[in-house]
């Protein structure tokens, strides 16, 4: 089976590897905007669709894309433009609890199956040199909400309810369901 990963993520390479499967990567062009009006949930599962849709792939390749943003209060935390943009929304993250959805997609030829998974992330008080500290890595920079779960970003997380590799980017207990849907068992 030809599977392509239409995502150019180090972070979901490293889930899909997890799997033990083989594939190639294919980053997809899209435009990510955010549509006027448009909420978290909508949101990411349309654009996993469209970078499903966006990978040139023959008929009987099995195509993953995945789109994941955080919501804090029904708005979209996108990945910061620059450092005072990810300080800020560290401050928001601070003390408070925030979901992370993923859209996920998975096209076998001319079929595709979605589905957004959701998870909640409960975040530490975080002090401001804190936040200045984490800013300095340079590890919130290119992640949804300014940080990284799986990485240094961990140390400011309280608790977790849900999937933790949705948080990371893929969730791959959905993952596995989808793809038997369209009747690709990526396990063994």
């Amino acid at each position: 089976m030809n599977i392509i990963l239409g995502s150019g993520s180090p972070r979901r390479r490293e889930l899909l590897t997890q799997l033990g499967v083989q594939f190639t990567v294919a980053a997809p062009d899209i435009d990510e905007a955010v549509l006027p009006g448009e909420l978290p949930v909508p949101y990411v599962e349309r654009l996993a669709v469209a970078k499903a849709h966006a990978i040139d792939a023959s008929a009987d390749a099995l195509v993953i894309a995945a789109d994941t943003t955080v919501d804090i209060d029904g708005q979209i935390l996108a990945k910061p433009v620059d450092a005072d943009d990810a300080g800020a929304m560290l401050r928001r993250l601070s003390g408070r609890t925030h979901t992370v959805h993923t859209g996920l997609a998975v096209r076998l030829g001319d079929r595709t199956v979605s589905e957004v998974v959701t998870s909640s992330v409960t975040f530490v008080e975080m002090a401001d040199r804190d936040i200045e500290w984490y800013v300095g890595t340079g590890e919130p920079f290119d992640k949804a909400g300014a940080y990284a779960i799986q990485g240094t970003g961990g140390v400011f997380v309280e608790r977790v309810d849900g999937s933790v590799s949705n948080i990371i980017g893929l969730p791959l207990d959905t993952l596995v369901r989808l793809a038997a849907e369209l009747g690709v068992r990526l396990l063994g």
